[in-house]
């Protein structure tokens, strides 16, 4: 083999070890999100609808969430491979500050404003009005979620950016398996508790969640982390890295919450196709797709971590290798995983029974087309940690808010306005784009903006 494209058998068994517990962690997230949503969906398909579009509200905050610990990651990972603790520490002042301000936002839409925003996703659906409350219901009780999810996301997101990825991992098994437990309780009213049905699902994710924070506490009191802060950490916040941090962070907020928006507006879009049963059908088929979706985290965590530990430490042409061996083998991975995702469709008529026909027929399309797709999208997911792992943060922008501005909405809008294709064929259609991203991303790539070290010139 070609040892320009192509590690050594060390090198991706280290990436495996970090790849696979981040995979695993997600695939049991993920397969309890399907338990959820097969336990919701004996609701029948106003109900399922109704969770479904509060679960799009509840994905940007997410995504959100999940980029600010992305930004914080760039530098953490680097400091980490620098062993400058004080950098650690000042990284998660940064998350914990950002996030906050976040939360707040999300606390208002979920309890102050939930149905004018959840309108929005099912504008021209001819169920509306029993859609929006179910899904309103959900959402006042969901808006408690807020603080112990980003306080579980910072925590795990930490410990794997210095190299720990199998406590996330067990912390998450207990974390899903009490959420699956109090879903069962709560939703039909089992061992003597009422039946709260949608909210139900609500208070259980609540529960969930808290448990998981409290476990992370525990764990990092017994054993200290690097990055551990104290009050005196926020009384001397070093504002230039701060500044530092949210510049470069800004940029991937910016092209990330730009991407899940034109998510959201494609989705309200897909909903508009039909009746309770598009919204539940294509819905479903993500709560499907997510089981072989965590290559793209598995992906992501190693790559970030590899390239931006050698990285951190000043080995540069070593990172240069190590992102060429990471983008052939996510190209390898993918492949393997549109295999996985293929056979998944079987699942469809097992775990969404309850829904009408033409429910399960749009998700069952959906997974396929989805599983086809997936060598690219690993490959496009290596091309951003990439990327991110030396700071270079204008890349996102160039690549997802031209192409997905530019390009993938107003096409969507056309289609939605001008043709009668389906959601799934307006899916695959829009979808398409993405190869121009591969492009555009492959081009950028090879002016090594991103071999830089961020933690030259900071304080130890």
């Amino acid at each position: 083999m070609d040892k320009k494209y192509f590690g050594t058998g060390a090198f991706y068994k280290q990436a495996a070890l970090i790849a696979l517990p981040v995979m695993c962690q997600s695939l049991i997230q993920n397969l309890v999100s399907l338990v959820d949503q097969f336990m919701v969906s004996g609701l029948g398909d106003v109900k399922m609808a109704g969770v479904n579009i509060s679960g799009q509200i509840l994905f940007v905050f997410m995504v959100l969430l999940n980029t600010i610990c992305i930004t914080g990651g760039i530098f953490m990972t680097q400091f980490f491979g620098a062993d400058n603790k004080r950098g650690m520490r000042q990284t998660l002042c940064y998350k914990l500050i950002v996030s906050g301000v976040s939360v707040i936002v999300f606390m208002l839409v979920c309890m102050v404003f939930p149905r004018p925003v959840l309108s929005l996703m099912v504008v021209g659906n001819l169920q509306a009005d029993a859609i929006l409350d179910e899904g309103v219901r959900y959402m006042r009780v969901m808006g408690l979620v807020g603080v112990p999810m980003i306080l579980a996301n910072i925590f795990a997101s930490s410990l794997r950016e210095t190299g720990n990825v199998k406590t996330p991992l067990v912390i998450s098994v207990i974390a899903t398996l009490i959420n699956t437990f109090m879903n069962w309780v709560l939703i039909y009213g089992n061992l003597g508790a009422p039946r709260l049905e949608v909210e139900g699902a609500a208070y259980a994710t609540i529960i969930a969640r808290v448990c998981e924070v409290a476990l992370y506490i525990a764990y990092t009191s017994r054993r200290p982390q690097p990055f551990a802060v104290s009050l005196k950490d926020f009384r001397t916040i070093d504002w230039p890295l701060f500044r530092s941090i949210l510049q470069k962070g800004g940029m991937v907020i910016f092209s990330e919450m730009t991407w899940v928006l034109s998510e959201t507006i494609t989705t309200a879009l897909y909903n508009s196709r039909g009746g309770a049963d598009v919204v539940s059908g294509m819905s479903c088929s993500f709560s499907i797709a997510n089981l072989f979706f965590v290559a793209f985290s598995g992906m992501t965590t190693a790559t970030s971590i590899i390239v931006g530990k050698s990285l951190g430490a000043g080995k540069l042409d070593q990172a240069r290798q190590e992102s060429r061996w990471l983008l052939t083998i996510s190209l390898v991975f993918g492949l393997a995983m549109t295999g996985v995702g293929i056979l998944t469709t079987a699942l469809v008529p097992v775990a969404f029974a309850s829904l009408s026909l033409a429910s399960q027929a749009i998700c069952r399309r959906m997974v396929f087309w989805m599983a086809i797709f997936m060598p690219a999208w690993v490959y496009q997911n290596a091309q951003f940690a990439i990327s991110r792992a030396g700071g270079d943060t204008m890349m996102g922008v160039i690549v997802d808010v031209v192409c997905t501005v530019g390009i993938a909405i107003p096409a969507m809008f056309y289609m939605a306005l001008c043709t009668d294709l389906g959601p799934v064929e307006m899916y695959i259609v829009v979808k398409a784009v993405d190869f121009i991203k591969i492009a555009v991303a492959w081009v950028w790539l090879k002016k090594e903006r991103w071999v830089r070290n961020l933690t030259v010139g900071q304080a130890q």
